[in-house]
This record gives structure tokens, sequence and C-alpha cells, in this order.
């Protein structure tokens, strides 16, 4: 048995091995020269020796406390999955959760990282340290990235790192982005807006005899802007239901926060036209 002290407290851990007591040297806690296999039992005995204090190593340098109990209690392993595996399968998992837009996103970062490794990313999450961060920073900027594009390229880097950590393929005690800074890069964006005019002219443009497509790109912009800059999606997915007491209530899909704000005679008009008193029919915007 390995005997493992720690603040008085004593647990043991069994070697897997037994041999007579006669062979045994109990002041050595070593077997005797004379006793059969000792250099195999000599090597047992120090491989798992070697084993508890390169853990107790690894717990000190990372200022975590520790009991005997904890130490010989059975760890969760890590699970070995290099980056291109951990990559395919969240993907896959995504695309199967009809998360399309989400494994886009993923599917372009990997397709990235490929390139700048020339497809070597049979390699575990460790080797993704704050060199290889520098690296690929300067690649990207070699072929003129902006500071918005290498935000989001590090922030989904940072992201798939992250969801590793929790699925136990990587380790948080070799996590680069504590010394990577991804917000050091400038988001800021200029504000750019059509002038009032502009609109004006949009909403009064005669498209009588322009095709029902063109009729109805010109009412969802016109929509949108009359209705507190409401995005595409949530226009698509409202109802006759979200029409209260002259009122637009909604709930945002990406955020889930409650909308509700007043219409006014324009956007009715535009309500009108695509329900055509027909309350009955489903989503306001469905394009027959």
């Amino acid at each position: 048995m390995l005997r493992v002290c720690k603040d008085r407290k004593t647990k043991y851990q069994s070697l897997g091995i037994s041999i007579n007591p006669d062979h045994w040297d109990f002041q050595k806690n070593r077997p005797k020269p004379n006793c059969p296999n000792r250099e195999l039992i000599l090597k047992i005995i120090l491989e798992i020796e070697t084993a508890f204090q390169k853990q107790i190593l690894e717990l000190q340098s990372e200022s975590k406390e520790f009991t005997a109990s904890t130490l010989i209690a059975p760890k969760v392993k890590i699970k070995v999955k290099t980056v291109k595996e951990f990559y395919d399968k969240l993907i896959n998992e995504l695309e199967q959760s009809n998360k399309v837009g989400n494994a886009m996103v993923y599917k372009d970062s990997l397709r990235s990282l490929e390139k700048y490794t020339k497809k070597q990313l049979d390699i575990p999450f460790s080797h993704i340290d704050f060199d290889f961060l520098k690296g690929y920073e300067k690649w990207l900027k070699q072929r003129n990235y902006k500071e918005t594009s290498l935000s989001l390229t590090f922030r989904t880097l940072r992201s798939i790192y992250n969801k590793a950590i929790e699925a136990k393929h990587a380790k948080k005690a070799v996590y680069p982005f504590d010394e990577f800074k991804v917000s050091k890069f400038c988001v800021k964006t200029e504000k750019r807006a059509i002038h009032k005019d502009h609109v004006k002219l949009i909403i009064d443009l005669d498209l009588s005899n322009e095709s029902e497509y063109l009729q109805l790109a010109r009412d969802l912009f016109v929509f949108s802007y009359l209705c507190s800059g409401i995005n595409f999606t949530d226009m698509a997915n409202l109802q006759s239901a979200n029409l209260v007491g002259g009122r637009l209530t909604y709930k945002r899909q990406k955020t889930g926060k409650k909308i509700n704000i007043p219409l006014c005679d324009e956007a009715n008009t535009i309500i009108e036209k695509y329900l055509k008193d027909d309350l009955s029919r489903g989503y306001i915007f469905r394009h027959c």
C-alpha cells in the first residue's frame, strides 16, 4: 500500500501487488534483496510515487487546496481530442440542432485555422498557446484582416477553447486567452445613417408597376424603419396575434426581450396590405 499523509490525515492506495512478509524490509519500506521480482516491484512503487508527486506539484502550482482523501480519490480524466476533431463534433451537433448560423461561424473559423496551419490541426488544445495566437494574428494581418474581423476570429476561437475545457478535452491551466487579450482589437465602427429625406423618398416611391418582390423588399425596409428598427427575423415571425390595441408586441428571437411599441398610420397601412383583412392566415409578411 502507498500511504498518503496530509494535515495528520492518512489514506492508503493499493499498489495491486502482494508479497510474503519475509521478503519485505519494514525499516526501509522496500522489498528485500532476496525478494522474487524485486526490480519489477520497485519499478511499480516508483511509478506510483512519481505519479502522486507530479499530481501534488500540479495542484500546488495552481494554488489548489487538497487533502489526502481528494488526492487518492478517482480523478476525472482529460479525454484527449484534437482541435480538428472537436471542431467537427461541435459543427455536427449544431447542424443537427438546426443552428445553421452558429455552425457556419465555426466552419469559417475551422477553415481559417486549417489555412494557417496547412491543415495540421490534429493537435491538442494545449498547442494553441500565446505564441500560436500571436503567430495567427500576424498571419491574419498580412492578409489585410481588419480589427472587427480579427475580433470575431479570436472570439470564435476563444469560444471553442472554452467549450473544449467544459467538455474535458482541454485544461484550464494552459488557457492562453488570459494572456492573449481579445479585447485589444478595436471594434468601434463609424456610425452611418441614411438621411431622413432619403428615407422619405423610399417611402414615397411608386412601385405599383414593379414586381411584388421589389414591393415587399421596400415595405419590409419601411416597416422596420417605422417600428424602431425591428430586424428581419423578428419581422418574418410576426403574426396577427402580435397586434394588440394599436400596438406591436413581440419577443426578440435573439435576446428574448419583450418589445411593445405603438404602430403609426403608415405601419398599419403596410400591415393591412399584407393581411388583406384575413387575420387568420398566420404570418403577416408571408408572401404568396
